[in-house]
C-alpha cells in the first residue's frame, strides 16, 4: 500500500520536476526497501555499517525533496530519518511529517487540509519556486559550496558547535540620481543586523541594502521592505532588477549575452516615492545562521516569519523609523511571506500602510491531488502564452479581451466538465477538448490524451515542439533549445539561465564600486538546504495549524483589523510559475466585508514572473506603484485631519 501510494505521488512530481533520474531512483528504492535492508543484513555487520548510511543518506535527501514537493509524508517507513542510524538502532522510521492535524474548522469556511500525507504537489512547487531559483541548483559550483561551508554547517551540526558571530557593521555611502527631472540625493547603507533569541544569543546575521533619500523629514517618508522568496532565496533579483537606484539591464525576452553587463542608474527607481530596504533571508544571499542556531530555527513558514518580524523591528529601532509609513513588497514565495507577515506584524503593534504582491502564492494547498482547480487556473495563462507565440488562429487583436473569454470558459464549461470526471459523455469531452485546443494552440488529440488537464511542465515542451523549441517557466516568452524533442518536459528554463548570471555579476559590481563592500564569502542566490528542510506548517490567524500555509487568510484578517491596509497585486500574463487566474481566485475568496474589498487592487503586465525585466513593463509598473503609494499618503493625511 505504501509503495503504491508513493509511486502515485512520484507521478505528480513528474509534472514539475526536471530530474528524472532522481525520481526513478526514488521510485526503485521505495518499491524495494526490504530488499535493500535484507541485502545489508546478509552482508554482515561491517558491510551494514558501511552500506546503510549511504543508502539512508541518499533516501533522506530524496525524501526531503519529495516532502517539499508534497510527495512524501505519513505512510513512509522505508528508512530512518536519521542518516547516522543503522538498522540495528531503529526498527521503523517515524512519519516524515508527523501526525496529521485535526480537521480544519476555519470560520472562513476553508476546505480542510489536515492530512499531512496529501500536500499539494503543484502549489508547493509554486511556493518553493522563485524567479531567482538557480536553473542548475543541483549543480552548484564547488567553490561556492566551499565559501559558505560555515553557513552550511549551521544546518547540519549540533547546537554545541557554534558558528562565529560577526559584528554588526554598515558601509554608508552618498549618491545622487535624477528621477522625473528632479535630482535626489540619497544614502546607501549595506550592512547586517543580528537576530537574537530571548537569552540574548545571536542566531542569525541578516544582510540588507537600504536606500534612503536625504530629506529633513525622514521619519514621515514611506519605507518599503522588499524580498524575494524561494523559500531560501536571496533578494538579488529585486535588488538589481527592479526599483533600486541602480539596475542591471537584460535583453528580455531574448537571452541576455554574457558579460560585460550594463549596470546604470535606474530611471524607474521608486526612491522618489519611498525609501527601500532589500533583505536576504537567513541562510540566503549574504545572510548567515550563526552561534548555536541551526537551519531548523529559521527554515519554515512560521520560523521565517519570526525572523523577518524580528529584523523589521530591529531596523525600525536602529534607524528611528517607527513613525514612517510602512510597506512590504514580496515576489513569488515572498508574497506568501508578505501576506502572513502583515498579520504577524499587526499583532506586534506594527500597523502596515500597504502590501505589494508580485507574482503571488497565496494558498499553497489549493492544488491538492484529485481537485480540478490547478487545470482551471492555468488555462488563461496557457492562452496568453499561445497568443504571444501566434498559436491562436485567428489571433485576437486584444489580449485582455481574449483572456476574459478564456476566463469565462475556464470557470464555466471547463470547470463543469472536469467536475463530471469519468462520467463526462464522450461527445461533451470532444467538444471541451476542441475548445481547449483552440485556446492553447495544442493539438486536439494531445489534449484528449491529457484527459483535458495539461500540466504546465508538458505545456512548456509541447507548444513549440514542431519548431524544436521550449518556452520558459518564469516567463514563457523566452524560447530555448532542448536536447531533443521527444521528452515530455523541458530540460531547463531559458527565462532564468542568463538573467541570474547578469544580476549576480551586477550585484558584485554594485558592492565594489558603489557600496564599498568586499564580501567575505559567496552570495547564495538560492539555498538548497533551506528548501529541502523547509517546514511548511503554519499557524493560521484563527489558531489552527495547517500543513500548508493559507497566506490569503492571514492577509484578510490583517485588513479586517486594519481597515486602511491596502494591497496591490501585480501579475504577469506569461508567468507559468504563479498563474494570474489562481491569484484572482485567491483574492476573490478572502471573504472581506464589502466596505473593504476596494482595499485590494490588481494590475497586469505583458511579461512573466519577474515583471521588471522589461524596460517598458517596469515603467508601467512604477507608474502603478506611485499611484498606489500616493493614494496611501492621501488616506493617511485624510485620517490625520479628522
Amino acid at each position: 500500500m505504501t509503495s503504491k501510494y508513493l509511486h502515485a505521488r512520484l507521478r505528480i512530481l513528474h509534472r514539475h520536476s526536471d530530474d528524472n533520474n532522481a525520481i526513478d531512483a526514488a521510485g526503485w528504492l521505495i518499491e524495494n526497501p526490504s530488499q535493500h535492508l535484507e541485502n545489508t543484513k546478509t552482508a554482515g555487520a561491517k558491510m551494514r555499517a558501511c552500506f546503510y548510511p549511504v543508502v539512508s543518506s541518499l533516501m533522506s535527501s530524496l525524501m526531503c525533496s519529495l516532502i517539499v514537493l508534497g510527495l512524501a509524508g505519513g505512510p513512509s517507513t522505508v528508512l530512518s530519518q536519521e542518516t547516522d542510524a543503522t538498522p540495528a538502532e531503529t526498527s521503523a522510521a517515524p512519519d516524515m511529517q508527523g501526525s496529521p492535524d485535526a480537521p480544519a474548522s476555519s470560520p472562513a469556511g476553508i476546505r480542510a487540509r489536515a492530512d499531512a500525507t496529501k500536500p499539494s504537489a503543484t502549489a508547493t512547487d509554486n511556493a518553493a519556486s522563485d524567479a531567482i531559483v538557480n536553473p542548475a541548483r543541483r549543480n552548484h559550483a564547488s567553490t561556492a559550496r566551499t565559501a559558505v561551508a560555515a553557513s552550511d554547517a549551521a544546518s547540519e551540526t549540533k547546537a554545541d558547535t557554534p558558528i562565529p558571530v560577526p559584528p554588526e557593521t554598515t558601509s554608508v555611502t552618498q549618491h545622487s540620481i535624477r528621477l522625473g527631472g528632479r535630482k535626489i540625493d540619497y544614502t546607501a547603507t549595506a550592512g547586517n543586523l543580528l537576530l537574537r533569541n530571548n537569552a540574548g544569543q545571536a542566531e542569525a546575521s541578516v544582510f540588507y541594502v537600504a536606500y534612503t533619500a536625504n530629506t529633513k523629514s525622514i521619519a514621515a517618508r514611506p519605507i518599503t521592505f522588499l524580498f524575494n522568496g524561494g523559500p531560501g532565496a536571496g533578494s538579488v533579483f529585486l535588488l538589481m532588477g527592479s526599483f533600486g537606484p541602480k539596475r542591471a539591464h537584460t535583453s528580455s525576452p531574448a537571452i541576455t549575452a554574457p558579460a560585460p553587463y550594463v549596470l546604470a542608474d535606474n530611471p524607474d527607481s521608486l526612491l522618489d516615492t519611498t525609501d527601500l530596504v532589500f533583505i536576504d533571508a537567513p541562510g540566503a544571499g549574504f545572510s548567515r545562521i550563526v552561534g548555536h542556531a541551526t537551519g531548523k530555527r529559521f527554515w519554515g513558514v512560521d520560523e521565517d516569519l519570526d525572523a523577518f518580524e524580528h529584523f523589521i523591528e530591529r531596523y525600525l529601532s536602529v534607524n528611528q523609523r517607527w513613525n514612517s509609513p510602512k510597506y512590504l513588497l514580496g515576489e513569488s514565495y515572498g508574497t506568501a511571506r508578505a501576506a502572513m507577515l502583515a498579520y504577524r506584524l499587526s499583532q506586534s503593534n506594527i500597523a502596515l500602510n500597504g502590501v505589494v504582491l508580485m507574482s503571488s502564492v497565496l494558498n499553497s494547498g489549493a492544488h491538492s491531488p484529485g481537485t480540478d482547480l490547478e487545470a482551471e487556473s492555468y488555462l488563461p495563462t496557457y492562452a496568453a502564452i499561445a497568443w504571444y507565440h501566434d498559436k491562436i488562429v485567428p489571433k485576437p487583436p486584444s489580449l485582455p479581451a481574449f483572456l476574459d473569454e478564456v476566463r469565462a470558459f475556464a470557470s464555466g464549461p471547463y470547470a463543469q466538465a472536469l467536475a463530471a470526471g469519468d462520467s463526462l459523455p464522450d461527445s461533451e469531452r470532444d467538444a471541451i477538448a476542441a475548445r481547449i485546443a483552440h485556446y492553447t494552440g495544442l493539438d486536439v488529440n494531445y489534449v484528449k490524451q491529457t484527459r483535458l488537464q495539461i500540466w504546465p511542465s508538458r505545456f512548456r515542451k509541447q507548444l513549440l515542439r514542431n519548431e524544436s523549441r521550449i518556452v520558459g517557466r518564469y516567463d514563457a516568452r523566452f524560447e530555448g533549445i532542448d536536447f531533443d524533442d521527444a521528452d515530455g518536459r523541458a530540460d531547463y528554463d531559458p527565462s532564468v539561465t542568463s538573467v541570474s548570471s547578469a544580476y549576480v555579476a551586477a550585484l558584485h559590481e554594485h558592492l565594489a564600486q558603489d557600496l564599498h563592500v568586499e564580501p567575505k564569502d559567496a552570495y547564495r542566490v538560492f539555498n538548497d538546504d533551506a528548501l529541502r528542510q523547509w517546514n511548511w506548517k503554519h499557524r493560521e490567524w484563527w489558531g489552527e495549524q495547517l500543513t500548508l500555509p493559507y497566506a490569503a487568510g492571514d492577509l484578510a484578517e490583517a485588513i479586517r483589523q486594519n481597515p486602511q491596509l491596502r494591497v496591490l497585486s501585480l501579475n504577469g500574463y506569461f508567468d507559468l510559475a504563479t498563474p494570474f487566474f489562481q491569484t484572482e481566485y485567491d483574492l476573490a475568496h478572502m471573504e472581506l466585508d464589502p466596505t473593504l474589498r476596494s482595499n485590494v487592487q490588481r494590475t497586469y503586465y505583458p511579461t512573466g514572473h519577474m515583471i521588471y525585466l522589461d524596460d517598458a513593463a517596469l515603467h508601467s509598473l512604477k507608474s502603478d506603484l506611485v499611484r498606489f503609494y500616493s493614494a496611501g499618503t492621501a488616506e493617511v493625511s485624510k485620517g490625520g485631519s479628522q
